[in-house]
């Protein structure tokens, strides 16, 4: 019985944590593109692509505002793909190792750049973390990975 019940407890905790990271992913890209409220509004970080450019430009003081909007194109999209990945459960490791990667070069230029407390209010170094522990899991339950392993579609 205890094997059963800790086997169900880690496949309810890899689609909880698969989903807790996509949707964190995806809330912050919704902000920055306006789609939650205006800058200022409660609960809006950013409210718009300016205060986002703005912002990124502060974690990458070394370059100028132009490139930093390239920056913040860049993460965006790899935010969404990597949201979108993670919630339905396609390329898993692959987007959680991505996901670790991007979320550790964030964390890290926070640290540099905003101080020490910032990616810690923010849990970023936890979502770097949670990401690589996502990263080991070997099977992903109610995914479409899961599904395509079962049909033989493709090799994980």
């Amino acid at each position: 019985m205890k094997n059963k019940t800790n086997k169900n407890t880690q496949q309810i905790a890899q689609i909880f944590l698969r989903l807790a990271l996509g949707i964190g992913f995806i809330l912050p890209v919704m902000d920055r593109l306006g789609m939650l409220g205006a800058p200022g509004e409660p609960n809006v970080g950013w409210g718009n692509w300016a205060n986002f450019v703005d912002y990124t430009n502060s974690l990458m003081p070394y370059l100028n505002h132009d490139i930093a909007n390239v920056m913040g194109i860049i993460a965006t999209l790899a935010e969404v793909l990597f949201g979108v990945l993670l919630i339905i459960g396609f390329k898993t490791k692959l987007s959680a190792y991505g996901s670790f990667a991007l979320t550790l070069s964030f964390a890290l230029s926070m640290l540099i750049f905003a101080g020490y407390r910032a990616p810690f209010n923010y849990s970023v170094f936890t979502a770097s973390a949670a990401s690589l522990l996502l990263a080991s899991i070997p099977v992903y339950n109610w995914s479409i990975d899961k599904l395509l392993s079962k049909m033989k579609l493709i090799v994980l």
